[in-house]
């Protein structure tokens, strides 16, 4: 009885996790595609640790359709927003938060390179931090319409999915407690997300 009884106690609180656990991680990585303040990255690795240490085998993905859905529906409420801002004579507010995010110099890199490849810089600007805005923002000037951007867009969050979690998994791997891998896909995505601006740096003073 009292091994049964654990067993239910264990099995409520992992549901409880679960419960609470997912519909957080969409909110947030909702949150982080429209407004830069939650370190989307990160915080789908550690949630791919955690997946990775439990025995529900569903687990790993459900954390990655969830993360690429609220990424997905991110990105193409703030490219909505971003085009009514275009439409309208005196612009938005969403429209200058994308603006200030996109250096001349990225956006007309951007640019380029969507005119010469398409959909396919979408999915590349997902995966380089800091790359996503400008090459949004270079959508909206070629106006493009919301469903040609969700085409492109689509594959572009699977693959940002795809590859946090990866990070999640291998930190997750390396350690028995999943605090521990926690703490390792952290700073792995900290690395990750710092190298692209360091190289820039580097390459300036050169």
């Amino acid at each position: 009885m009292t091994l049964l009884a654990e067993a239910s106690r264990a099995a409520t609180t992992g549901s409880a996790q679960q419960a609470v656990g997912y519909p957080s991680l969409f909110l947030l990585v909702l949150i982080g595609a429209l407004v830069p303040v939650v370190p989307t990255g990160a915080l789908v690795s550690s949630a791919a640790v955690v997946a990775f240490h439990r025995s529900a085998p569903f687990a790993p993905a459900l954390v990655f359709v969830t993360a690429s859905l609220a990424a997905f529906l991110g990105d193409a409420a703030l490219y909505w927003l971003g085009r009514r801002g275009m439409r309208s004579r005196n612009g938005s507010r969403w429209l200058a938060a994308i603006r200030s995010r996109a250096p001349e110099e990225r956006l007309a890199q951007a640019r380029g390179k969507l005119a010469e490849h398409g959909g396919t810089v979408l999915v590349l600007s997902r995966l380089v931090p800091g790359g996503r805005i400008p090459v949004m923002l270079a959508c909206l000037l070629a106006e493009w319409p919301p469903r040609r951007f969700a085409r492109g867009n689509l594959p572009a969050c699977l693959a940002w999915a795809a590859t946090y979690q990866v990070i999640g998994v291998v930190g997750g791997s390396l350690f028995e407690e999943p605090w521990e891998g926690v703490v390792l896909a952290v700073v792995l995505t900290v690395v990750v997300s710092a190298v692209p601006g360091v190289w820039r740096r580097v390459r300036a003073a050169g």
